[in-house]
């Protein structure tokens, strides 16, 4: 696949990503680490995750565009945000529809094998 092919796709990955942490507003927040917690706290607990997230995502995803930060600084934000994905998908464990669980674990542990094991993708292929 040739570069600015892998490039749009890796982009849209990071922001498909992000804006789908968005749904977790819609979602009833229930968590079996925090059961004797009471409406509100749980939402607000989840909101948190959600939002850091979802602005972590599509930062990373400007970022590795060069949009509004430099194109080098998009794996931070990408490393942080699936750690923090990660962890609000356990924690909420059971609030999401199976498929988006899978989906956004999926997505998650994608970034941070690729970033961290593979150190991939090379900055060599895209100065990013």
């Amino acid at each position: 696949m040739a570069p600015p092919t892998i490039r749009i796709l890796i982009a849209i990955a990071l922001f498909v990503h992000g804006v789908g942490h968005t749904l977790g507003f819609r979602m009833p927040a229930r968590s079996w680490l925090l059961p004797g917690l009471g409406e509100p706290a749980p939402r607000v607990i989840g909101g948190v995750f959600w939002v850091l997230a979802a602005v972590g995502f599509i930062a990373a995803c400007l970022g590795f565009l060069g949009i509004l930060a430099p194109a080098l600084w998009w794996r931070p934000p990408a490393i942080g945000s699936a750690v923090v994905s990660l962890l609000g998908l356990i924690v909420f464990w059971g609030t999401w529809p199976v498929f988006n669980t899978i989906g956004a674990l999926s997505m998650d542990i994608a970034v941070l094998v690729s970033l961290l094991v593979l150190h991939w993708p090379p900055v060599s292929l895209f100065g990013r």
